[in-house]
């Protein structure tokens, strides 16, 4: 590991360390181990030894568990996620339930650890549990609703009628939150002791989820069409896109609605998707058509506000609940998609194999692209690693990525420009060794929709009633904000999550800072929850507050009118490219700032839109933007190469070749990235995920293996 030259390459020699110390049954490695564990100048080295101390053949629990209680944020960290293959131990309890009370990725690894003690030692976990809960208990970071709520839902992983009844005094409180008894609600729920009255009445999908348990049709509907359940957790999804843009819905809400509908469609062998989502607790029971052929939308209901995607990781319980009892009331389902290493994921993961149902997973090279990024430049070392890990979990991000795209059925890649060098390098994944379960698939768009809003413009006026009618209006009195001197100048667009990583206020901050641009265009940011926004959100308009406040953005050339639905974003990029009478001028251009972008469906659509283009350099985008022809690959992150990618898309946009290039280019995207091909492609993997006879499987239209691809 010391010798590894770089920190991934070094990350995956924990597994291997921690083997080898599980077969020293004389403990000759044990002084070292404790030595390295505590070692400031390799972090790396160092969790690799806190790991190894719990593999020993007699775990080293008196060195762990004083690293729980070091306030050391990274050794507490993985000491939390060690202890899990140790015996359990009595000192060590209360640490892990503190670490559970303060929540988040730490408080999520000492839950699962307390998860595995609880069947070994109920009463050792319960006792720490009970005490931390008692007014006058043991001092706790926080004794808010949500705190109490976390701790209250360990209890329900604890067996035993102790713990039951413990639950069942919660319920009956008065004086309990309703997050707190919502908790204990599910958690008897899992134990198949139904509650009515208050627990029933807070939140009535607990209950109504408990009465799916064996329910459900033990095979579905009748016929063999195939079933897939897709999930993103962090957004709220609907089939009319109306929060898209909002939080954290950003494009993969989009890409999963246009996906489900399209699998549907033709004769792919699938009769049922069933897209799951976020909601809030007060959520109605779940729908009794889930057997039905068609596009179903169903939420898992979470305790408490929305949350960012970061921040949810204490979620993972009611995840793992609220899937598994989804996926028994569907009945059959004969595979399941996850994308991306989150706790949706995690969570959904481990339901699916509780139900033995197949798993396919999209993988993709994050944080390890940006961890080897990092330490490239040098802002990333062996012994700055540690404040890194404390802050943004690599280890574990790194880990949960490798461990899901093990343990899947069949992987999904998307292109890259140098994709089986990144698979190896940054995944360890050989796609010539993963060729029979690894299939490389571009995403896609619905370019129906995105034709309707251009046919729509192209024809003059729209007539009345038509959907883009309400859309243009809406633009046009956002563009009479605008001076009138400023009314004369083409836009430049943007659409997306307010999200440090999409970059919309680092692309205000870039526009506003160039007069040159300034003065050539307006910036339209589209997205964002304007009136409620999240911790994220917040940040990115303090951001973009600080150069032009939002009272004055008008008068200064920028629009900021929120999250907007898909139909009404497709219907705006067309007026972006044509112009409004009066109030823009034509050829404008689309900006994505994005730091990373691993496809970009965005971006996609604005090309579809026939848009010049700036995307990030690096990622998906450089797979599909010709430069010169279709758009501009920019460094994003640096204001002066964005800002001056902007001004060669404006001077593109107004050359009249450009439009005839943009026409070639079309055609072969339409080919490449329509939301069919898409769909098509994926109808073939999971045939191959649920092993469907041979029957089914002709019928559905197979995927290239990842061994053809370039």
């Amino acid at each position: 590991m010391r010798s590894a030259p770089t920190i991934l390459e070094a990350l995956r020699l924990v597994t291997g360390v921690a083997a080898a110390a599980a077969d020293d049954h004389c403990g000759s490695c044990r002084d070292e181990l404790r030595s390295v564990a505590t070692d400031r100048s390799d972090a790396v080295a160092a969790l690799a030894a806190v790991h190894a101390l719990a593999a020993l053949p007699v775990a080293d629990t008196a060195t762990l568990v004083r690293l729980l209680g070091s306030g050391d944020a990274f050794r507490v960290e993985h000491a939390a996620w060690a202890l899990r293959r140790s015996a359990p131990v009595a000192p060590g309890a209360p640490h892990l339930v503190a670490l559970v009370a303060t929540g988040g990725v730490t408080g999520m690894l000492a839950q699962r650890t307390l998860e595995h003690w609880a069947p070994q030692a109920p009463d050792l976990v319960l006792t720490a549990l009970s005490a931390a809960l008692e007014p006058g208990g043991p001092a706790l970071p926080a004794r808010d609703d949500a705190t109490r709520t976390r701790l209250v839902e360990t209890v329900g992983l604890v067996p035993g009628a102790a713990a039951t009844a413990l639950l069942l005094g919660i319920v009956d409180d008065d004086t309990e939150a309703p997050t707190v008894v919502a908790a204990a609600t599910a958690a008897l729920g899992d134990r198949s002791i139904p509650r009515p009255g208050r627990g029933a009445a807070c939140h009535g999908q607990v209950t109504a989820m408990s009465t799916h348990r064996g329910a459900c049709p033990a095979d579905g509907p009748g016929s063999a069409g195939i079933t897939v359940a897709q999930l993103f957790l962090h957004a709220d999804i609907d089939g009319e896109l109306s929060s898209a843009g909002k939080g954290d819905t950003g494009g993969i809400a989009t890409l999963l609605v246009h996906l489900g509908n399209a699998l549907l469609e033709s004769d792919r062998g699938i009769d049922r998707v069933v897209t799951m989502s976020r909601g809030g607790p007060d959520l109605h029971p779940l729908p009794g058509d889930l057997a039905l052929r068609g596009h179903h939308y169903v939420q898992i209901p979470l305790w408490g506000p929305p949350v960012a995607m970061a921040d949810a990781w204490m979620h993972r319980i009611a995840v793992r609940r609220g899937v598994r009892q989804i996926l028994r009331a569907a009945g059959r389902v004969d595979a399941i998609h996850l994308r991306m290493a989150d706790v949706g994921s995690f969570a959904a993961a481990q339901a699916a194999r509780e139900l033995e149902i197949p798993v396919v997973f999209t993988v993709a090279p994050d944080p390890q692209a940006m961890l080897a990024a990092r330490e490239a430049s040098g802002a990333l070392t062996r012994e700055s690693f540690a404040q890194a890990d404390a802050l943004e979990h690599l280890t574990f991000r790194d880990h949960l990525v490798r461990v899901l795209s093990r343990d899947a059925d069949q992987l999904v890649l998307f292109p890259r420009p140098a994709l089986r060098r990144d698979s190896r390098d940054l995944l360890g994944l050989d796609l010539d060794v993963e060729a029979n379960r690894a299939t490389v698939v571009a995403e896609g768009i619905d370019f129906r929709a995105v034709d309707r809003a251009g046919a729509a413009q192209r024809r003059g006026a729209v007539p009345a009633g038509d959907p883009a009618e309400q859309a243009l209006a809406e633009l046009d009195t956002l563009l009479g904000g605008l001076p009138a001197q400023r009314r004369v100048l083409p836009l430049v667009i943007t659409v997306g999550r307010l999200n440090r990583v999409k970059g919309m206020a680092t692309l205000v901050e870039t526009w506003h800072g160039d007069a040159d641009l300034r003065a050539r265009c307006n910036l339209l940011v589209v997205g964002g929850d304007l009136d409620h926004p999240s911790a994220d959100e917040v940040a990115e308009l303090a951001r973009v507050d600080a150069v032009v406040p939002r009272a004055a953005a008008a008068r200064d050339g920028l629009l900021l009118p929120g999250h907007r639905p898909h139909a009404t974003v497709a219907t705006w990029l067309a007026a972006t490219l044509r112009g409004r009478p009066g109030l823009a001028a034509p050829s404008g251009v689309y900006v994505s700032a994005s730091l990373k972008e691993e496809f970009g469906l965005a971006i996609l659509e604005a090309m579809a839109a026939s848009l010049v283009v700036v995307a990030p350099d690096g990622g998906g985008p450089a797979t599909y933007v010709e430069p010169g022809v279709s758009g501009i690959l920019a460094e994003t992150a640096s204001p002066a190469a964005l800002a001056q990618a902007i001004g060669q898309a404006l001077d593109m946009a107004a050359s009249p070749q450009t439009a005839m290039r943009q026409r070639r280019a079309l055609s072969t995207l339409r080919d490449r990235f329509s939301i069919t091909t898409m769909a098509s492609a994926l109808a073939g993997i999971y045939a191959r995920a649920s092993g469907l006879d041979a029957a089914v499987a002709h019928s559905v239209r197979q995927a290239p293996p990842a061994g053809t691809a370039s």
